[in-house]
C-alpha cells in the first residue's frame, strides 16, 4: 500500500500564495508520474499540473504562469507552489502518484480564496 499525506491548504486572499505538499510512504516502487488535482463543489476532478520522474512537466492552462510543480525524488515528495491565486481556485486539492501500473490518491486539503 502507498500512503500519500498532502499538507498547505487553507485560507487565502485572492492575489495571495499557498505551497502544497504531498509525502508518499509505504510500498513504493518506481514512482513515475507525480500529479496535483482538485475538485470545485458540484464540479468534476480536474488536472492541475504534473510531473514525470525526469523531470517532464505539464500545466491545466487555467493554471499556467500561476502555479509551478516540483519534486524530489530522494524523499518522495510532491509540491505545488501557487500564486496570483483566484476565487475561482477554491477547491479540493488532490495529490496523485503512479507506482507501476497503480494510481494512488491522498485524501485532499482544502484551498479556499476570498474575494
Amino acid at each position: 500500500q502507498v500512503q500519500l499525506v498532502e499538507s498547505g491548504g487553507g485560507l487565502v486572499q485572492a492575489g495571495g500564495s499557498l505551497r502544497l505538499s504531498c509525502a508518499a510512504s509505504g510500498s513504493i516502487f518506481n514512482i513515475n508520474t507525480m500529479s496535483w488535482y482538485r475538485q470545485a463543489p458540484g464540479k468534476q476532478r480536474e488536472l492541475v499540473a504534473a510531473i514525470q520522474r525526469g523531470g517532464n512537466v505539464n500545466y491545466a492552462d487555467f493554471v499556467k504562469g500561476r502555479f509551478t510543480i516540483s519534486r524530489d525524488n530522494a524523499k518522495n515528495t510532491v509540491s505545488l507552489q501557487m500564486t496570483s491565486l483566484k476565487p475561482e481556485d477554491t477547491a479540493v486539492y488532490y495529490c496523485h502518484v503512479i507506482t507501476g501500473i497503480y494510481g494512488n490518491w491522498g485524501q485532499g486539503t482544502q484551498v479556499t480564496v476570498s474575494s
